[in-house]
């Protein structure tokens, strides 16, 4: 049984805490390498499987279980802490030293010979680590993450859950180049070398890499993060976080460095470059201290507008103080009212004594009304 394309393992996912020691890739989980890969480095992690047609060129180092499929070959010695599987025609060139039970496939090469403390069996076996794995792979897939959980914490026995180091299929891994064609995921606190090239990348925060980091969709640094390359995109979007340094140039489709990260090289966007100031705790405060003002000024203004009505109530108030103020000399008051209006009563007097004439004048037309008719007459008579 093999794992072949297409199946479980569909991106670059190198698990937190991972490091690249002299010549060897040393994780604390499992190790799980798609077909048809080159890895140059030795692997060293708890229990190692690969599929088939993958070349090792160092050495192999399994706490746990290790399986070698078909057509597989170590250029180097494998060494396991429990049991071992052997695929057919299988190539090592150093030693195999197997502290469990050995099976083994037919036609398989053992340069320097092997041992094995238990059972050895001469077969092509299909592991039950295998076996597992694909079984949690599909029911990730279907979506059943309940049981996929049970069925992890049964594997473990107990023991810490570890993400494994997976490497999909026809992956190159060396101290040189990191290539596959699937999106890779680094996670945190690692160390690294080599180049990064992938669909897409996610780097994790406080890691090292000693490489360059080249995609053809987006690139995420995480904080903390030291690239010693560059930072390459043909049309995605690169994303530096704050904390984050690249030693070199940064190439994108779209830019976006957050406030203290650090960039030594030239910066080139195609399409929009933004930088993102992000507001801490403090700052926090402030924003809502200025909203705070804000809903402050809308009081005062509703306190405005409360004290306009005041003033309108005042204003009333005060004319009917005014009045009421008026009041105690309302005698003199109406003294001056009665004297004005005894002025105006001789002012009617006066201005009677005026229009006299006029009424004269209004007389004597009344007794002149007959005059115009006289002149009527006259008027016809002549």
């Amino acid at each position: 049984m093999s794992l072949r394309g297409g199946g479980p393992i569909e991106e670059l996912t190198v698990p937190s805490g991972t490091t690249v020691e002299e010549h060897d890739l040393v994780v604390d989980g499992d190790v799980l390498v798609g077909g048809q890969s080159t890895v140059e480095f030795g692997l060293r992690g708890r229990n190692v499987a690969l599929g088939e047609r993958v070349s090792v060129e160092n050495d192999i180092e399994a706490e746990g279980d290790c399986r070698l499929d078909t057509w597989c070959s170590v250029d180097g010695n494998v060494l396991v802490g429990e049991d071992a599987y052997l695929g057919e025609r299988v190539t090592v060139t150093g030693r195999l030293m197997v502290s469990g039970d050995l099976d083994i496939g037919d036609d398989v090469t053992i340069e320097e010979g092997f041992e094995a403390n238990g059972w050895i069996v001469i077969r092509n076996p299909v592991p039950t680590l295998v076996f597992y794995f694909i079984v949690l792979s599909q029911l990730l897939r279907l979506g059943e993450t309940d049981a996929a959980d049970n069925l992890a914490e049964a594997l473990a026995d107990g023991e810490e859950v570890r993400d494994p180091l997976l490497i999909p299929r026809g992956a190159e891994i060396s101290d040189d180049a990191w290539r596959v064609s699937t999106p890779a995921t680094v996670g945190d606190d690692c160390r690294l070398h080599g180049n990064l090239r992938a669909e897409s990348i996610r780097v994790g925060e406080r890691n090292e890499v000693f490489g360059s980091l080249r995609a053809r969709e987006e690139i995420t640094v995480g904080a903390g993060t030291v690239i010693h390359g560059d930072v390459t995109t043909r049309g995605g979007t690169v994303t530096v976080e704050a904390g984050a340094r690249v030693l070199g140039d940064v190439s994108a489709g779209d830019l976006v460095v957050h406030d203290g990260a650090e960039i030594d090289g030239t910066l080139r966007a195609r399409g929009e470059m933004k930088l993102v100031q992000e507001t801490g705790g403090d700052e926090g405060g402030d924003g809502e201290g200025e909203a705070e003002s804000d809903e402050t000024d809308a009081d005062d203004a509703e306190s405005d507008g409360d004290e306009a009505s005041d003033g309108d109530d005042l204003t009333d108030d005060d004319t009917s103080d005014s009045e009421t103020v008026t009041e105690p000399d309302g005698d003199d008051a109406a003294d001056g009212r009665d004297a004005t209006g005894e002025e105006a009563e001789s002012d009617g007097e006066s201005s009677a004594d005026e229009s006299d004439p006029e009424d004269s004048a209004a007389k004597g037309s009344d007794m002149d009304e007959p005059e115009p008719e006289e002149l009527d007459a006259d008027a016809e008579a002549t």
